[in-house]
């Protein structure tokens, strides 16, 4: 009896042996690399459809916002859904910190930067962008009662802009900056713009598309200085390396321009057509 119970002991511990030596080599579960990117745009299984998670920030009117419903609109929301229509894909938004935005991207989290993505060459280093879809230019914007009224009043005054945009670079680019007391930065142009009317930053370094849409929605609560800072396109980012997908979307852009849904698409948020013809 002693004997048959030692043998089962010995056949217990060489099992567990073997067990505990297969699971060290396991890619799975609690030992899969947490660094491994989420590829959302990867072969779907038979029957599912394939995905694209589009980084926004939902704070960024007209281009994509929340609406008193709480429900995602905007032109470029729209415009990514008619893409994402042409190219067979499921499109999910998924709002981020537009900070982190290249770093979101570079994970895998997201597919495209895709809401008001401006590009400038630092950028180009980072992302690869699809041609630009539409002109903007950074402005500057004050209360109507305010008396600044050209650049140079901005010397000694403080100002208001979104966190790690291109209103920054703009600033910077011009020589008032110089002359700016204080430049504070914001998480985005909502929290900026309530600075601006509660008089805590005098002025705004904003997207003129941004400014305008504010400005027909709170008649003479804002004012736009005749003067802008820089001229600027937008396009839609992806992560380098993922030519294929650029390739695709460029593709379904230009047969939106095509066949008259972008233009559409404008002119329902802009009240008129000012999407780029590229060649």
């Amino acid at each position: 009896m002693k004997r048959v119970t030692f043998i089962g002991f010995i056949f217990a511990m060489i099992l567990t042996v073997f067990t505990g030596c297969s699971s060290s080599n396991s890619t799975t579960g609690s030992n899969a690399d947490p660094g491994t990117p989420n590829e959302n745009t990867e072969a779907p299984a038979d029957g599912e459809a394939k995905k694209l998670v589009i980084g926004v920030d939902d704070k960024f009117a007209p281009m994509g916002f929340r609406d008193e419903q709480n429900e995602l609109v905007g032109f470029d929301i729209d415009y990514a859904r008619a893409a994402g229509e042409k190219m067979g894909y499921e499109v999910t938004f998924q709002p981020i910190d537009w900070k982190a935005k290249e770093s979101e991207l570079n994970s895998g989290r997201i597919d495209l930067i895709w809401n008001g993505y401006t590009i400038t060459d630092d950028r180009k280093e980072k992302v690869l962008f699809t041609k630009p879809y539409l002109k903007n230019t950074q402005v500057v914007l004050t209360k109507a009662d305010s008396e600044i009224s050209k650049l140079d009043d901005l010397a000694g005054k403080e100002v208001g802009l979104q966190a790690l945009s291109s209103a920054l670079d703009a600033l910077e680019a011009n020589e008032i900056s110089s002359e700016v007391k204080k430049v504070t930065e914001f998480t985005d142009n909502v929290l900026a713009l309530a600075d601006l009317k509660n008089g805590r930053v005098d002025a705004v370094v904003i997207d003129e598309v941004v400014a305008r849409y504010y400005m027909s929605k709170e008649e003479d609560t804002f004012k736009l200085l005749e003067e802008s800072l820089a001229p600027e396109e937008y396009g839609v980012g992806v992560k380098q390396g993922n030519e294929e997908l650029l390739n695709e979307l460029q593709a379904a852009l230009d047969a939106l321009n095509e066949d008259g849904t972008a233009a559409e698409i404008s002119t329902k948020w802009f009240g008129e057509d000012k999407v780029l013809k590229n060649d």
